[in-house]
């Protein structure tokens, strides 16, 4: 509607291309600076926006910070900059980018354009921060209710949640969105269900950008409408049609619950948020919770190793941005590779470094050879022999498939190092053994504060305590919601964003247990199950719940004991339940 160019901020890749997707079809011209452009390429780019009349540019707040884009933005006429998630601004919000700290700049690239700021999560607290943040003295807050009416949060105690999952698939058949907090979780769920004979794919941070949209585009476009995934599958998720978002474990914070189950029912049409747990899902939350946690020596340590494994000398700052392998570099200095992660991810937050997690293709491998030439070789190579002799045993399959495998690993295992593992793999592809690819690790650190060991750590320590503080709470927070049995799930949710106009949903699990509605359904149940048998005779327990959907699995075990104490029903030699013949 105005003259000019919107520029968009964004922090997802795949939401920048949906969004210019979205746009291109209702014929609004948009572009995004989403992929490796060279400097030439990226020319053209802004010449198409000033001379073809594009009204939106997307583009990430990594992306904005380079000088070169930043001299570019200027040169065009801007009417808006519209920052999208902006609770990653804020170091209280549950997403929190670094580079977003520096998009105040954006006022001096476009100093005419009006600034919005958007988010579907923010306490009042963060929206006091990103008003800071972004240096706004006078912001319009324009703020809707987090209240969905038709979404019923439900919290269930289960000891089989594969199971529970399997029900509640069959029962509602639509999209659907289950989340986990393991990558290896997410593949070992999908393959499960997949092998029972439901449609699902995974998604996790792991995969490479062309695995996730596969993944994404199979979901969404419902050749698999079930899909396994971390909260990696986050922002931007906008199907209208999903009816159902399962937890399989406590996400980590209220707001990423929010998100997360805020993306089922965007038709307005009843939906269900549905959270399964084992009795010590919540201890288990809470003992990972304080592992998680960097202790302030842990971070001198790092810091320090830092440091040393790039040969900075104290009072150095290094202009190099380094190729960097965080498995490696933890094996070395023998640290657990997760806090590791996390430990980065503080340096990063207080901006002592720059670390950018390239997409990793995975190494393959096969031998192009027979077995007995590759034999025939090792014995003219002997001092590669034993190294080829454990591939083999390790791996199966290498004449007749390429495989992945891990470098890292194999060098563990044969005591030499990583670069010993590649050499060796580069000798059998140069004499036509093997058909090699190496992994290609594009991970890159930098510094950005002059060497100065402890001191440079001390110097954040108190803004560490705080955001281990707001981390605590949050996690607290998450366990309170879980653990409160007494009162409605949504007005739990809506009073932790200080929401003072509340009611009873009437929908939750809390609030059907209050009115008795579970109780009540719960009596006709005996009758069902007799009705059940008389139909189709001989059934398992397990057969009987998922016939049963519209009834709780505890109460179907207890009804079938009932039943049978009474010699209603008569449990047999194959374990399945039939009726006694005076019934």
């Amino acid at each position: 509607m105005q003259e000019g160019v919107c520029v968009v901020v964004s922090p997802l890749l795949a939401l920048m291309h949906d969004q210019v997707e979205s746009l291109l079809k209702k014929n609004i011209k948009a572009v995004a600076l989403n992929k490796p452009l060279s400097q030439d390429e990226t020319v053209v780019v802004f010449d198409n926006i000033l001379f073809n009349n594009i009204k939106f540019l997307y583009l990430s707040p990594e992306k904005l910070e380079t000088r070169f884009i930043q001299n570019k933005i200027k040169q065009l006429n801007v009417s808006l900059v519209a920052i999208d998630e902006a609770h990653c601004i804020s170091e209280w919000g549950h997403d929190f980018r670094p580079s977003y700290l520096s998009l105040k700049k954006v006022k001096e690239l476009c100093p005419s354009a009006n600034l919005i700021a958007l988010t579907g999560s923010a306490t009042p607290e963060v929206i006091q921060d990103i008003s800071t943040q972004l240096e706004i003295k006078t912001a319009e807050v324009y703020k809707k209710s987090f209240n969905r009416e038709n979404i019923a949060y439900q919290l269930f105690e289960v000891e089989d949640k594969i199971f529970k999952i399997k029900q509640i698939l069959t029962k509602t058949k639509a999209p659907c969105i289950i989340y986990t907090n393991s990558r290896n979780e997410t593949k070992r769920i999908s393959n499960i269900l997949n092998s029972q004979g439901f449609k699902t794919t995974f998604y996790h941070g792991g995969l490479s950008s062309k695995e996730k949209q596969t993944a994404y585009n199979d979901w969404y476009e419902e050749r698999k409408p079930i899909i396994v995934a971390t909260n990696a599958f986050g922002m931007g998720i906008d199907k209208s049609n999903i009816r159902v978002v399962i937890h399989v474990a406590p996400p980590n914070s209220i707001e990423n619950y929010m998100q997360e189950a805020g993306r089922t029912g965007r038709d307005g049409k009843r939906a269900f948020a549905v959270m399964l747990l084992k009795k010590n899902d919540v201890v288990l939350f809470k003992t990972n919770h304080r592992e998680r946690e960097i202790s302030i020596e842990f971070l001198k340590k790092v810091y320090f190793k830092l440091n040393q494994f790039y040969k900075i000398s104290k009072g150095e700052l290094s202009e190099t941005e380094y190729k960097f392998d965080l498995r490696e570099f933890s094996s070395q200095y023998n640290f657990s590779y997760s806090k590791t992660s996390n430990a980065l991810k503080t340096l990063m937050t207080h901006q002592l470094i720059s670390f950018t997690e390239g997409f990793q293709k995975r190494t393959t491998l096969q031998f192009t050879t027979s077995s007995k030439n590759d034999l025939n070789y090792c014995d003219r190579h002997q001092s590669i022999n034993t190294f080829v002799t454990t591939i083999l045993r390790n791996y199966g399959g290498l004449f007749e498939n390429t495989i992945t495998l891990n470098e890292f690993l194999i060098a563990k295992k044969l005591k030499i190092s990583q670069q010993q593992v590649i050499s060796n793999f580069e000798q059998l592809e140069k004499d036509e053994i093997i058909r090699y690819n190496p992994s290609n690790n594009s991970s890159k650190l930098s510094f950005l504060v002059p060497r100065d060991d402890d001191r440079t750590i001390n110097s954040i320590s108190k803004s560490i305590k705080k955001l281990r503080q707001n981390k605590d709470f949050k996690a607290s927070a998450i366990v309170d919601f879980i653990e409160n049995q007494n009162r409605c799930r949504s007005r739990q949710l809506l009073e932790y964003f200080q929401e003072t106009k509340t009611v009873d949903c009437e929908i939750c699990d809390v609030c059907l247990t209050n009115r008795g509605v579970l109780k009540k359904t719960a009596s006709k149940l005996p009758e069902a199950i007799l009705s059940l048998l008389k139909l189709e005779k001989e059934k398992s327990s397990r057969e009987i719940v998922l016939s049963l959907i519209q009834y709780e699995e505890n109460d179907i075990l207890n009804a079938l004991s009932c039943l049978a104490e009474e010699s209603r029903i008569v449990r047999l030699q194959n374990r399945k339940f039939n009726l006694t013949k005076k019934q």
